[in-house]
């Protein structure tokens, strides 16, 4: 369900970079509290036609009684209506619908030792889980490996600047530029598979990790994934977060660096099955049920929102996560997954904007 949430700020923070900050009514205090890690969907309208975007959280996560602080990083994309709108109009006063915040790349404070390796606005939701962590933990640590194009396209330098002045025995930071020299620290260059592979255990007891959280765009995403996989991390400390896919062919089940995208999901799997010429979906939202034919080249997300409005989609681009549900019944093809953890796909959810009937009968449950 959207909200109504009145703009508390709008702070140029680079040259193509926003952050903004919502204010919370008292009355949706506890419907707004965060995790750190989420991010909220947002929904505007442009041209009578209805855009959803869903930016990550960079505040800390604040307790009870405390209000809740939403505060997020929007930095411009080209042809993007929602981030041009963002930085060229949006204004304090302005009211914008968003959803309570969702997301599962998330880490509730615990003792130990954690790591992150982030490119470009990928710093957003880890800024918030790094600050959570130290503020609420005494025995945490964090390592911040983060890689930008220059020092002014830095989103939230003086942010993690304060992580380090406030805990400098507990925060690490380093930083890569890929077309900057600096004038201390790593030479100019991209963070591939061997360099992180050698940088990495250099930094810090890599063993030791007891989570990864990797974000940003899919390149950056998947030269730490081989790196973290070379140094023989365990695949369920790792947590990623996709924040730019280029347009590209979906990835396949056969291709094991995707992004863990999935080609097929269901009981016993589907590659190689035949789509049929007719297929039924029942999908379970909010309680409710209902049964729809879906049409030719459909998803199971459009087959919902021909009936159903309040069915959750935000990217619609297999990144985001928002429309995930529960395969109940039948089987289907993903195109692409950039959100889900294999576990998840193991236990039987999909994107149901990726999401495409395999068998005659499909049913899917987004309440699980």
């Amino acid at each position: 369900m959207f909200h109504p949430l009145r703009v508390g700020a709008v702070e140029r923070i680079t040259d193509d970079a926003v952050a903004v900050t919502f204010e919370v009514p008292d009355a949706l205090r506890e419907t707004f509290r965060h995790v750190p890690g989420q991010h909220l969907n947002v929904r505007y309208e442009a041209a009578g036609e209805e855009i959803r975007r869903s930016y990550s959280l960079c505040s800390p996560a604040v307790a009870a009684p405390d209000p809740p602080v939403l505060r997020v990083g929007i930095r411009l994309v080209d042809g993007g209506t929602f981030s041009t709108y963002a930085l060229k109009e949006l204004t304090v006063g302005d009211q914008v619908e968003a959803m309570p915040p969702t997301g599962r790349f998330t880490l509730e404070p615990r003792p130990g030792l954690f790591a992150a390796v982030v490119g470009g606005s990928g710093i957003t939701p880890v800024l918030s889980i790094a600050a959570t962590l130290l503020a609420r933990e005494p025995l945490a640590r964090f390592c911040l490996v983060r890689s930008d194009r220059t020092v002014a396209s830095t989103m939230f330098l003086d942010e993690v600047a304060d992580l380090k002045d406030r805990y400098p025995d507990r925060f690490h930071l380093v930083t890569a530029l890929s077309r900057e020299e600096q004038a201390a620290g790593l030479p100019a260059g991209r963070l591939d598979r061997e360099r992180l592979t050698s940088l990495l255990p250099a930094l810090l007891p890599v063993p030791e990790v007891a989570a990864w959280f990797l974000c940003g765009p899919l390149g950056l995403v998947r030269e730490a994934q081989r790196a973290l996989r070379a140094l023989d991390v365990e695949r369920g400390r790792v947590h990623q977060e996709i924040f730019h896919v280029a347009d590209s062919p979906a990835p396949t089940a056969t291709a094991p660096d995707a992004a863990n995208a999935a080609g097929a999901a269901g009981s016993g799997g589907a590659v190689g099955v035949a789509v049929p010429a007719e297929a039924t979906l029942t999908a379970t939202l909010h309680g409710r049920s209902g049964s729809w034919p879906v049409e030719h080249g459909d998803s199971l997300l459009e087959t919902v929102l021909r009936r159903r409005a309040d069915a959750p989609y935000a990217c619609k681009g297999g990144v985001c996560g928002t429309c995930r549900a529960f395969l109940v019944r039948g089987e289907v093809r993903m195109d692409r997954n950039y959100a889900l953890e294999p576990e998840e796909t193991d236990a039987g959810f999909v994107l149901a904007c990726q999401s495409h009937p395999l068998t005659p009968e499909v049913a899917i449950d987004f309440d699980r």
